[in-house]
Order: structure tokens, then sequence, then C-alpha cells
């Protein structure tokens, strides 16, 4: 096949950096925005956190320069770099503060009273090593231990392969062990608290914590038999079996189902910070109810006032001074100018990323109006991405930037952005209802009901109908899942 040349018209649409910037910070949580400044800061020392505002005279469109990088290449005549003018950069005006704050000027005394949490807890493997030490072991054993103890996982459980672990040993340690030796010292993890550690499984984890509790009487030693001989019925609550192959009656298997739910599934879990990182949640917004008047503010406790580098006006201004320019100056001087460049475009987007996230949530809050000043569910309007960027003039994609992972806090608790969107659904009388709405209904229902004689999916698709939601069966079941409620059969209780 021959090769030729030909001339095309394109149309591309291309972001620019600083839109692609902006795009990014939408996305990052108040939680580790200051994370992010951080990390630009240490990228760009033009950029600095101070008690002042940047500068209004430090405006965008007079930090274009006509100068790039090839231009050092040549032969460095002075005529080359005539045109880099510095006036706008090293102004007097440093009493100036702009109107980039990002503390909130309304509600002063409010701002500085919020309070960002920090945990300083002991970790779930720190917990172990500890109890590990309390051992007496052999250097050997010690290094096989600590393997053991570093591959459980978050939830307590050792779910590695003991051969895994063997090979880990002498692979990257060079020690060398037996199946034998890591059973043994398993046995010894699992007397650890919490009780349950070092289990293989969910029927081991339970049966080690059971155990613990054999002083308690008999229902403890029913419990057990239930788990080691019909763990699977159990699960799926076949308890005419689990009572016709111990013999035992009604009376006898509550007392065992009693003594099973107070268990603990993830002896890991409650323990350390890596469960509990998503515990601490951090509002991004906070709504207040004032006499009937709702209003918004943004947490930007974590977001410190940036300005542009002192240092780097003062070069700046000793360049402008002096009467040598060689070319080692002026290519430091367009440097200076490129970080300066970079810092105000990044105080510029985290200008408008607070603007757009301000406006993205008073639309939110106005559409949702009634839901603020309740807090029933039932009062949420059905609400979609393209509402709310009809209201605000932006795009879809950067309203589901805005409300991915970000949160509010009202006086009915905290919610994600995520929680007031939702399709709708049509009544009897043709009036569109969110789904919100039938899934709450759904949940109260659900929560009534007789746990003895649980209501089945047709059951439940009937009261709704009856109080006027067209919807199917399917549909039911596929909400109810959605709210992880399990069906009729495992929500009976004796």
């Amino acid at each position: 096949m021959a090769l030729n040349q030909s001339l095309q018209h394109k149309l591309l649409q291309k972001l620019s950096p600083q839109q692609i910037q902006l795009m990014k910070l939408l996305q990052v949580p108040t939680a580790i925005l200051d994370v992010r400044i951080k990390e630009e800061m240490e990228e760009n020392p033009a950029l600095e956190q101070g008690e002042e505002g940047m500068d209004e005279d430090f405006d965008k469109d007079e930090f274009e320069t006509d100068n790039n990088e090839d231009d050092f290449e040549k032969d460095g005549s002075e005529d080359e770099y005539d045109n880099i003018d510095i006036t706008e950069y090293v102004h007097d005006g440093d009493d100036d503060i702009g109107d980039y704050k990002l503390k909130d000027d309304n509600y002063p005394d409010l701002d500085e009273k919020r309070v960002i949490p920090h945990k300083v807890e002991t970790s779930f493997i720190e917990l172990m090593l500890q109890q590990l030490g309390m051992l007496k072991l052999t250097t050997h054993q010690q290094k096989v231990a600590e393997q053991i103890v570093g591959s459980l996982d978050d939830d307590g459980y050792l779910r590695r392969e003991i051969s895994s672990i063997i090979d880990d040993l002498a692979f990257r340690q060079n020690v060398e062990t037996n199946e034998e030796e890591i059973s043994e010292l398993l046995v010894d993890i699992q007397q650890f608290d919490p009780p349950g550690v070092g289990a293989r499984n969910l029927q081991e984890c339970l049966l080690l914590q059971l155990e613990r509790k054999l002083d308690q009487g008999q229902p403890v030693e029913l419990a057990l038999k239930v788990l080691e001989k019909y763990f699977d019925e159990f699960t799926k609550k076949h308890y005419e079996k689990i009572q016709r192959g111990l013999s035992i009656n009604d009376d006898q298997l509550r007392e065992v189902i009693q003594q099973i739910i107070k268990l603990n599934p993830k002896p890991g879990g409650n323990v350390g910070d890596e469960a509990k990182n998503n515990n601490y949640v951090i509002p991004d917004f906070f709504i207040v109810n004032n006499i009937g008047k709702l209003e918004l503010t943004l947490n930007s406790k974590n977001a410190p006032d940036l300005r542009i580098s002192e240092g780097y006006r003062d070069m700046l201004r000793d360049y402008d001074k002096g009467s040598k320019k060689d070319k080692r100056q002026k290519e430091a001087v367009f440097f200076i100018k490129q970080k300066i460049d970079s810092a105000k475009w990044f105080i510029d987007a985290i200008k408008q990323r607070q603007n757009t996230l301000l406006n993205t949530m008073e639309a939110i809050m106005n559409y949702q109006h009634e839901f603020f000043l309740s807090g029933d569910e039932t009062d949420l309007r059905p609400m979609i991405l393209k509402d709310i960027a009809e209201m605000t003039n932006l795009d879809i994609s950067t309203v589901s930037r805005v409300a991915n992972s970000k949160f509010v806090q009202t006086e009915f608790g905290t919610y994600r952005l995520k929680f007031f969107f939702s399709e709708s659904l049509q009544t009897d009388t043709g009036e569109e209802v969110s789904t919100r709405e039938v899934k709450k209904i759904l949940t109260d229902l659900i929560e009534e009901e007789s746990k003895k004689h649980p209501y089945s999916d047709e059951k439940l698709t009937d009261m709704l109908q009856e109080k006027g939601y067209n919807i199917a069966r399917r549909t039911v079941a596929k909400y109810r899942e959605q709210l992880n409620i399990p069906v009729a059969r495992l929500r009976k209780i004796l």
C-alpha cells in the first residue's frame, strides 16, 4: 500500500492545564484538601501559606510572557530578553488583601469552633505485637510468629494459606519452618485479645469466642454444638433441622441464637485505625436552620490562606534594581515568573473550587428545601444531576465531581451529597415521587412487620400499591437488596 500525505481540518476540544487542575480539585473532599495543598506547596516554592490573602494586583492576565524555554538555547544576546516585563511582579502593594479568603467571614466564631478530629490510637497489628511480646519464644519462633501476625487481615482473620507463609519466610527472611510449627504458634495467637483473632474462617472465629465462655452454662455448650455440626443450617436459618438433630425445643434454640448473635464476626474490625478510617466523616458543608431560613456555609477549616512568596518577589525587585542583567540572571527571572504563574493558577483554582462547591450545594439545598427543614426522607423530591446542572449552568460532569465523596452536615445528621439524587416514580394520581421516598416507606413496613411472620416481596408489593405507588414485585426486590435487607425467610426469628 502506497504512503501519501494529505491535509485535514479537525475540530478538537482540549482542556487547558488550569481546567484539568480545577477538575481534579473539585473531586478532592475537604478532609484531604490540606494534603493536596501541602503537596502543591512542596512542588512550587513560590506558593506559601500566610495570614495575608493573595494580592489583588496579581492578575492572571498580567503573568503572560512571550518568553519560552527555547530562547535560552540561543546565543544569549541582550536583545532576546528585553521583553521580560516584571513591573507587575514587584509592586509594593503588600498591604492589599485580595478577595481570596478561605475563612468564613460571616461566621468567623463558628468556623473557629469547628474541630477536625485527629485519631491517636493503637492499631490492630500493634496490639497483636504487644501481646506477642508476652510469650516466651526463641528468636526463630519470634520471626515466625511475627510473620503470622503480619498476615492477619483488618478483620483479624488469617486468610492466607500456611504454605504461602512458609514460602514468604523462606524467600524473604531466609527462615525455614514447617506447617506444624506455624499451627502451634497460631494456637497461641488465637488466645490473644480480642477473642476470635487468628481464625481462618467465620465458623472458627465464633467457636474461639464461645470456647472462652464455656463456664457460662448449657446454652454456650449447645451453641458450640450448633456451630460445630450445623453451621450451614444455622446461617440459612433451617432451625427445624437443628432442633431435630439436637433434640432441643424452641426455648433452648432461642437461648442458642442469643448466645451466637452476641459474638463478634470481625474481631479485628473494632480495634485500631484501619477499620475506623471510615467512621470519621468531615463534612464539606454545614446547613443551619435559622428560624425557618436555611443558611449554608462551606467547611474551610483545613484550607489555609495562600499567597505568592515574598521571597520570590524580593528576587524580582533585586533584578529590577540591578544595572547588569546577564543571561543567567534572566534565566532565573524566567523561572521565577513561571513559578509565580503556577502559584497564581493554583490559588485561582482553589477559589473557583470553593465557588463551584457553594453554588452546587446551594442549588441542592434550594431544590430539597423541604427535606432540610423537616429531615423526613419522604419530603425528598426526585432529583438528577441534570436538574442541578441546569440550575447552576454547570456541566453535568462538574456536578458529578462535586457530589462525589462530599458530605453535608445538617441538624438531622450528616449525609452524602449523592443521597439527595434519586430517580422518580409515578403514583396512581400521576404525581412523580422520589424513589428514596419509596425506599423509606419500604423500610418502615419491614421494621413494623412481625418477625415471626415477615412480609414476602409479594405482600410488600401489595401494601405499596395500596398506598398508591405503582411498583412491580421485581422492583420491590431490587430496592430491598439495595437497602441490604434479606429475604423474608432470613428475617424470621423464633
